[in-house]
């Protein structure tokens, strides 16, 4: 009787401080940035493969988006955005 193996794959999750840290990266660049580009502002190499499960979460969070330059930042805190709100009801 033959035995089969399964191989178990492990997907590798992030953690939250690398997470946080390709989030200041992007935030702080302040312009369109490409994958590339982003790997070589990071301040420690992170897998590709996590870095990727990263970029999706920021994307499906509202905090990236992708241009076909690359990505860039988009997220707004809650303060800016009543801030905004607050400035476009008063007459100047």
């Amino acid at each position: 009787m033959e035995q089969v193996l399964e191989h178990i794959t492990q997907h590798h999750s992030p953690t939250l401080g690398t997470v946080q840290m390709v989030e200041e990266t992007i935030e702080g660049s302040k312009e369109v940035i490409s994958i590339a580009e982003l790997k070589r502002r990071l301040p420690r190499k992170v897998n590709h493969n996590s870095l990727k499960v990263i970029l999706t979460y920021l994307q499906k969070s509202g905090k990236i988006d992708f241009t076909p330059h690359g990505m860039v930042w988009i997220f707004m805190p809650k303060e800016d955005i009543a801030a905004l709100l607050h400035k476009g009801r008063t007459w100047t």
